[in-house]
């Protein structure tokens, strides 16, 4: 009889650690999860960032050309300050477009000036800001992506008791507005 007793108990121990280690090894892969979507959203912030820096370059060089287009300076520094200002993805995605829809006018006002065209200065400026709206939408994919993966961790069962107890919330994609699926035209004829 005590050795049936020693054995229930030897097992009871034996799944009582392996719970407890299961609880543990969970808790600890949700945290690392929620850190990387944390991590892919900084990255998302400082690609915003770094195109937040590059805009007043571009409008400076283009007020050079074209003192009388006041308005579009003044629509960047809204949306620019707009985009600054959102945090969270749905804010930067709405703030995003306002800011995509004020760089399509200002492609038009550049179609007023050839010279600004060919302008070293300006040239480069384009093409760094064409290259972080690249990174932008890498880091904006990798952010979703990360998400997706914590937001399907923390509601698969049984990982969902220990994301609800210890208040484990699913992450927000970055949904692009609606006329984000319209490309705009930029024509440098």
């Amino acid at each position: 009889m005590k050795k049936i007793v020693a054995g229930v108990g030897g097992v009871f121990i034996i799944i009582c650690v392996a719970v407890v280690a299961w609880f543990f090894s969970s808790y600890n892969s949700l945290i690392t999860q929620n850190e990387t979507v944390s991590n892919k959203w900084a990255q998302v912030e400082n690609n915003y960032q770094r195109r937040a820096d590059l805009i007043p370059n571009l409008v400076n060089t283009v007020e050079g050309y074209s003192i009388h287009e006041e308005k579009i300076m003044q629509d960047f520094a809204a949306a620019q300050s707009q985009m600054l200002s959102a945090k969270t993805p749905t804010a930067k995605a709405q703030a995003d477009s306002n800011l995509t829809g004020v760089l399509s006018r200002f492609m038009v006002v550049v179609q007023r000036y050839p010279e600004l065209k060919a302008d070293k200065q300006f040239t480069r400026l384009m093409d760094e800001l064409a290259g972080t709206e690249n990174r932008l939408s890498i880091a904006r994919k990798d952010y979703d992506d990360a998400a997706q993966q914590y937001n399907i961790d923390i509601k698969r069962i049984p990982t969902n008791f220990i994301a609800n107890i210890n208040g484990f919330q699913p992450k927000e994609y970055f949904k692009a507005e609606a006329a984000a699926a319209k490309a705009p035209t930029v024509n440098f004829n």
